[in-house]
């Protein structure tokens, strides 16, 4: 599990405090696993690279960041309704910049939509999503770009969830 951990932490290159990773190493090194003493020193060392690792210096992503704006765009193109963006770089909790949302009439202008973002970033801007989740379902896709996730919703989803609540301390753009 330890190990799985910083993976996590090293891949989402998360800003971790260092008694956090303190109290991952003693409780690391004091648990009984089955593991040899060799594969338990790799992990501990791995704690350790952790710790004293260069913190990343590129900056971060704004609203006025050709990422950003080709989503909105693609958005808009499709006719997305109730776009909004939560800056969600000042809640220390958040794993992402930005959080864009907006709210598709049906289950073809959902996938729409999410299709046309894809198309656009790709071509605009040479990324591919990270992840994406909820094609199946037809009612919230959400496609992971790390600094920015969007979130296409039903509108019965997008009330049930309130995303827009649940982060009320993010700076609110309508677009």
């Amino acid at each position: 599990m330890i190990k799985e951990i910083v993976f996590l932490i090293k891949y989402l290159q998360i800003s971790v405090l260092s008694s956090v990773i303190a109290q991952l190493k003693s409780i690391f090194a004091n648990c009984e696993i089955s593991e040899n003493a060799e594969q338990k020193n790799n992990h501990l060392n791995n704690l350790n690279l952790l710790e004293t690792r260069k913190k990343p210096t590129h900056s971060r992503l704004t609203r006025n960041s050709k990422l950003f704006k080709t989503i909105i765009h693609a958005i808009q193109e499709k006719k997305g309704e109730h776009i909004v963006s939560l800056d969600l770089k000042k809640i220390p909790e958040a794993v992402t910049d930005f959080f864009i949302i907006c709210e598709a009439g049906n289950s073809i202008q959902l996938k729409s939509i999410a299709d046309f973002v894809e198309e656009e970033v790709k071509k605009k801007c040479g990324e591919s999503p990270f992840k994406q989740v909820g094609r199946q379902g037809e009612q919230w896709i959400l496609i992971d770009y790390v600094n920015v996730v969007v979130h296409i919703m039903l509108p019965e989803p997008r009330k049930f969830y309130k995303l827009e609540e649940m982060w009320s301390d993010a700076a609110i753009a309508e677009y």
